[in-house]
C-alpha cells in the first residue's frame, strides 16, 4: 500500500462547508482507506490504498465526500513520498523560519495546471512576493506586513482561480510528510 496525502479545498472556513474529522475518517474507513490519520481541521487526511492512479482517488474521495456529507469539495491527492520529493525542491528564498515571511505551496488540482493558473494570475508583485513553479505546485512566499498588495494574494481565491487549486502552508505540509 502507498501512503497518500488528500487536500480537502475550502473546507471548515468561517462556518462553510463543515465537515467533521473524525467523521471524515469513519467515512474513509468504511470506504476501504487504510490507516486514516487527519491534521488540522482544514482538510488535511493521510491515509493509505492500494490505487496508484492520484486522480482517480481524489475522484473517490471525492464522492464519498458528496455522498456523506452532501458538499461537492475539490480534492488534492499526493503521495507522501512525491510530497517529499517536491519539498526538497524548494528554492532556497521559502520555507525560512522568518516571521516576516509567510511560505505556501500552491497545488493544482486536476485537470488544470499550474501554468495555466500562473498565467491566469500574473506575475508576482516584485519585492513583496516569489514564486517558483514546480511540476503541479508553485511554491509561494510573501511579505506578511504587505500581503494586501500582493498580486497573488488578490487573485489567488478570485473566482475561476481559486476553484483550481488548493494552497498550504510550509510547516503544514511539513508536518504532513512525517505523520
Amino acid at each position: 500500500m502507498t501512503r497518500y496525502i488528500a487536500l480537502l479545498r475550502g473546507i471548515n472556513i468561517s462556518g462553510k462547508n463543515k465537515i467533521s474529522m473524525p467523521e471524515l475518517k469513519t467515512a474513509l474507513t468504511e470506504n476501504g482507506f487504510a490507516d486514516i490519520k487527519t491534521y488540522l481541521n482544514s482538510g488535511n487526511v493521510i491515509f493509505s490504498d492500494d490505487e496508484m492512479d492520484v486522480v482517480k482517488l481524489a475522484e473517490r474521495l471525492r464522492i464519498i465526500i458528496s455522498e456523506n456529507f452532501q458538499l461537492e469539495i475539490p480534492v488534492f491527492v499526493i503521495s507522501q513520498d512525491e510530497l517529499k520529493g517536491l519539498l526538497s525542491k524548494a528554492p532556497s528564498w521559502w520555507g525560512s523560519d522568518s516571521k516576516d515571511i509567510y511560505d505556501n505551496l500552491i497545488f493544482a488540482i486536476a485537470p488544470y495546471s499550474i501554468e495555466t493558473v500562473a498565467e491566469k494570475i500574473g506575475e508576482p508583485t516584485i519585492e513583496l512576493e516569489k514564486v517558483e513553479l514546480c511540476g503541479n505546485a508553485a511554491f509561494w512566499s510573501f511579505d506578511r506586513k504587505r500581503y494586501a498588495k500582493a498580486n497573488w494574494w488578490k487573485k489567488t481565491a478570485a473566482p475561476g482561480i481559486g476553484e483550481m487549486i488548493t494552497i498550504r502552508t510550509a510547516n503544514t505540509l511539513r508536518k504532513l510528510v512525517e505523520m
